[in-house]
């Protein structure tokens, strides 16, 4: 297949394309709860390439329908919410959460017209304070039982955040570890992850230093990464601790477009969730689900002020050049905006274009990890074309657990990596 072949396949997601296809067998995140109150107006959404209405019904129920009212195109998300489902301002049809026409005033009584009109309709489950459908052929699959989906409301946080660019380089971002020293890297945190004095990648609040230029660990990284059930599996080795010691950062690709990642509640959450949703070919919405086993979750594990606007765009962006501050580059973070990751993240994903040209790229040593998780990708879409069910898809009970592991830490080179990443396998709860 030829690179420019592999790449339309990888990257383009609307009805009808490949990629589209495979993300359309899985569920996926529409909106935040909090987008959609109870009581509040319906709204407007773009997913995988389509326009759709979110609403709740009487009932609370979520429902997601396509925006365009089946009789004469205008607009459902300026609609009453009344009598069990959707009404339009232009005719006055109503539609419940299932797509079915319950009424049309304006047609002759005893009309049975309505009974023969069905609007495209995708069903809708609530989980983690988020509103997720499924936009596929045929009956759902079961919800996925991942932990943070699992837990009560209460102990999970979740935000999201606007990048202007391809799904899939914002979601390569999460599996690129060796920009971790360099693009995350302040005069704080010596890079996620840390150096000295810095286990589990917490910043360690020492006197600033400049920021070097070569980044926070020269010539001391390596990367490596392996298949798993649903993903794959990337490791980034950093050996500045000392004699025997290691550092390891571990993160899970899991198909079709999330990642888990060492989160800020080591000991507590264990992992948090980058999941990104393509809402056309150059544009997703990246969702962060933060989470605690055993408690409610504080706020302040959100996206911070500085970062987040009411609409979910990030006040640090490209048309503002995300307020680079070239002198801070020498004395606060790599980058020169700031300590917050998020707008690093943005920076560099939405600075690879609309969608990256990947025939131009020249990958090294350390990405490794990257060339693993676009051929899984693109097995999981050739399979699909072939019939195969994508992994990942459970129908039965029995096989809806997925062990997902992430972790951060420091251990002694008697105890290599992969065999780290087995006994963080058996800890986890399922």
């Amino acid at each position: 297949m030829e690179p420019h072949e592999v790449h339309e396949l990888l990257t383009r997601i609307g009805p009808g394309t490949a990629c589209g296809d495979l993300m359309r067998r899985y569920w996926q995140p529409a909106a935040l709860s909090e987008e959609l109150p109870v009581g509040g107006a319906p709204l407007p959404i773009r997913l995988l390439g389509e326009d759709l209405v979110l609403f709740r019904d009487d009932l609370g129920k979520p429902g997601l329908l396509g925006i365009h009212c089946p009789h004469r195109g205008a607009d459902l998300s300026y609609g009453r919410v009344e009598d069990g489902g959707l009404r339009c301002i232009y005719h006055g049809w109503l539609f419940d959460r299932t797509g079915q026409c319950l009424e049309q005033p304006g047609e002759p009584a005893g009309s049975t017209f309505h009974e023969r009109i069905r609007q495209t309709a995708y069903p809708c489950v609530e989980r983690a304070r988020t509103i997720f459908t499924y936009m596929g052929p045929g009956e759902p699959p079961l919800f996925p039982r991942y932990e943070f989906l699992t837990l009560p409301d209460e102990n999970v946080l979740a935000t999201k955040l606007l990048h202007e660019c391809n799904y899939l380089q914002a979601n390569e971002g999460n599996i690129d570890l060796s920009h971790l020293t360099f693009l995350h890297y302040t005069a704080r945190n010596r890079g996620i992850g840390g150096g000295l004095n810095n286990e589990g990648g917490r910043p360690d609040l020492g006197p600033q230093a400049q920021v070097d230029g070569r980044g926070a660990a020269p010539g001391v990284d390596s990367a490596d990464a392996e298949l798993t059930s649903y993903g794959i599996r990337s490791y980034k080795i950093r050996r500045d601790f000392g004699p025997d010691k290691y550092q390891l950062y571990l993160t899970e690709f899991v198909l079709p477009n999330f990642t888990a990642f060492p989160g800020p509640l080591r000991g507590d959450g264990g992992f948090g969730i980058n999941w990104h949703v393509p809402i056309d070919d150059t544009h997703n919405w990246k969702y962060t689900f933060t989470f605690c086993r055993d408690r409610p979750i504080g706020e302040e594990w959100g996206h911070n002020a500085a970062v987040r606007t009411d609409c979910y765009v990030p006040k640090r962006n490209k048309a503002n050049r995300y307020l680079q501050d070239r002198e801070s580059m020498m004395w606060e973070s790599y980058t020169g905006m700031g300590v917050d990751f998020v707008i690093h993240d943005l920076a560099a994903t939405e600075s690879q274009g609309p969608i990256q040209d990947r025939a131009q790229e020249h990958l090294g040593a350390m990405d490794r990890p990257l060339v693993l998780e676009r051929q899984v990708l693109l097995k999981a879409i050739l399979d699909l074309q072939e019939g195969v069910e994508p992994v990942n898809v459970a129908r039965d009970p029995s096989r809806n657990a997925f062990r997902i592991i992430a972790n951060n830490g420091v251990y002694p080179e008697s105890r290599p990596w992969r065999q780290v990443a087995r006994d963080l396998e058996a800890e986890v709860r399922v």
